[in-house]
């Protein structure tokens, strides 16, 4: 019996079709089996640790070729820039401050508070992140050396923020109770507390449902420096 026409063509394409469905699979899999279905935790954590672990060795590395750059530079512009830098790292709270100050202590109200005022709003018996800020911004604006919440470094471009019942500070969650640091002077941080509108709304909600509050005299505080890298971001021109 005689093949028609159509499958005297039709034979060769779905061999050629095979044929290059079979070479993509091979370039897809590389060698290795595409069925491969590792799941195991243990063996996932273990290879992002060495992932990890690689990413810290070039990290190290990459640090070590600065330093030795850095060793080799004798240009007195570049010199003058890094003593400039040097210099700035205080201020701009990468180095640790000690000396006296202010310990200020926040606390949610008592759970028997709402017990007592079953139609108050839950929502006032809590800090939030506005009234850390209130406090931060007032010992600030007292010429405060260096702040910290929680023992973690305050600087100009950090972000308290609230989640539910916590304030998440550097993607780090904290629970009630609060306490700032603050070194500088202990009468104009304690003057700026009393001045501060936002504080007295704070303390009359102390007064009104027994939300914590805590002022303090320290005559030695040390305020570790900031450990973060800063991530600046700034306006750019439109093209």
């Amino acid at each position: 019996m005689k093949l028609t026409r159509g499958w005297g063509w039709a034979v060769p394409a779905v061999a050629a079709i095979g044929g290059i469905l079979f070479a993509a699979s091979a370039f897809t899999a590389d060698g290795t089996d595409l069925r491969s279905t590792t799941t195991d935790p243990a063996t996932l954590v273990a290879e992002r640790a060495d992932e990890v672990a690689d990413l810290n060795a070039d990290k190290a590395s990459l640090a070590q070729d600065v330093a030795d750059l850095r060793a080799e530079v004798n240009d007195i512009g570049v010199e003058q820039a890094l003593d400039e830098t040097q210099r700035l790292e205080g201020p701009a709270g990468m180095d640790p401050v000690s000396g006296p100050g202010l310990v200020v202590s926040l606390d949610d109200a008592p759970q028997s508070r709402l017990d007592e005022h079953p139609g108050v709003d839950p929502n006032l018996l809590v800090v939030h992140q506005q009234d850390i800020q209130a406090f931060v911004n007032a010992l600030w604006a007292a010429g405060a050396k260096a702040i910290s919440l929680q023992g973690q470094r305050l600087i100009s471009t950090t972000g308290i923020k609230c989640v539910g019942n916590t304030v998440v500070l550097e993607g780090v969650p904290y629970s009630p109770p609060y306490r700032i640091e603050a070194v500088g002077d202990i009468n104009m941080m304690r003057a700026s507390l009393a001045e501060s509108q936002s504080v007295q709304i704070y303390e009359e909600y102390v007064n009104a449902y027994d939300l914590g509050l805590s002022v303090e005299d320290s005559t030695g505080l040390d305020i570790p420096a900031y450990n973060v890298t800063p991530q600046l971001e700034y306006a750019k021109p439109l093209n």
